[in-house]
């Protein structure tokens, strides 16, 4: 049963980080209304340097893809965490209504790494 609701999980999380990735290249997704004024020049600022975002985009596309598959799971959780690190401390200090999605992508995110821990012990041996 665990299993089946860490895959629904990652699956759901995935779908949100390849949308979001494939928001940055085509733009479908409108704008928040209420969207703070901090992020908006944020937004600004990391379009300017221009190989950012597609940067990000194609991690995030490629971490959640990765995620959705058991086998690939433990990179694709190593892949997202520097992009939720940069979500989460995004929301806490310029947007926190964003916080508790932000939070909950972060537990499931934390939940496979604690899953799939085996994998990464080769990764810190001598």
């Amino acid at each position: 049963m665990k299993n089946k609701i860490l895959f629904v999980l990652c699956l759901l999380t995935g779908l949100m980080f390849i949308n979001a990735g494939l928001d940055k290249f085509f733009h479908y997704m409108p704008m928040p209304k209420d969207m703070p004024e901090k992020m908006i020049n944020a937004g600004k600022a990391f379009m300017e340097i221009g190989w950012l975002m597609p940067l990000v985009a194609f991690g995030e596309i490629i971490g959640g893809l990765l995620l959705i598959f058991s086998t690939t799971r433990a990179l694709g959780a190593v892949i997202l965490t520097p992009i939720l690190t940069g979500i989460l401390l995004s929301n806490i200090t310029t947007a926190p209504s964003g916080l508790p999605i932000a939070l909950v992508l972060a537990a499931i995110v934390l939940w496979v790494i604690m899953e799939n821990w085996h994998k990464y012990l080769p990764m810190l041996r001598k």
